[in-house]
């Protein structure tokens, strides 16, 4: 009697095992995603022509943005497929930080490069002479503002640079 309980528990096991491995794929949500363009912490700095313009720690994520000049679009690393999903960037951390201390920037969209160039902040504008070059960690970003991932612990700069 007893291996008799043995056998059927055994084959029953085994069929439970073949009916689970055979069964069709069922979706699930993507996890991964979502803890791609989690927030991350950064130091945002500003430097105008004539000094420090703004430089506070903010937290900032991937997210859509909207300019004055450039409209809305998406500003979250997967502009000109830099990144396969969402991350924090270097542009949606100066929109974060302008939106949570009261300053303005503005910027135009560029279609041909899926990114925007910051043009003006705080009322400093690049203009012929000069444009706003973005660095994180002391080093230009080699793509723009939109496709650059940025980590938590970063410092991001958009300095005034004339030509």
């Amino acid at each position: 009697m007893r291996t008799s309980l043995l056998r059927r528990t055994a084959v029953a096991t085994a069929a439970l095992g073949l009916a689970l491995t055979a069964s069709p794929a069922v979706a699930q949500p993507e996890t991964t995603a979502a803890f791609t363009n989690t927030p991350v912490r950064v130091t945002v700095k500003v430097q105008g022509p004539d000094g420090l313009l703004f430089q506070k720690k903010i937290f900032t994520w991937g997210h859509d943005v909207t300019t004055a000049t450039g409209g809305t679009h998406k500003c979250d690393g997967t502009n000109g497929s830099a990144h396969a999903t969402k991350v924090p960037t270097p542009t949606a951390a100066l929109d974060h930080a302008a939106k949570r201390n009261g300053f303005t920037w503005d910027g135009t969209w560029y279609a041909s490069f899926d990114d925007y160039s910051v043009d003006t902040v705080k009322g400093v504008s690049g203009g012929g002479s000069a444009y706003w070059n973005i660095a994180v960690n002391g080093v230009p970003t080699p793509v723009g503002g939109c496709q650059f991932e940025i980590e938590h612990g970063d410092e991001v700069s958009f300095t005034w640079t004339s030509f």
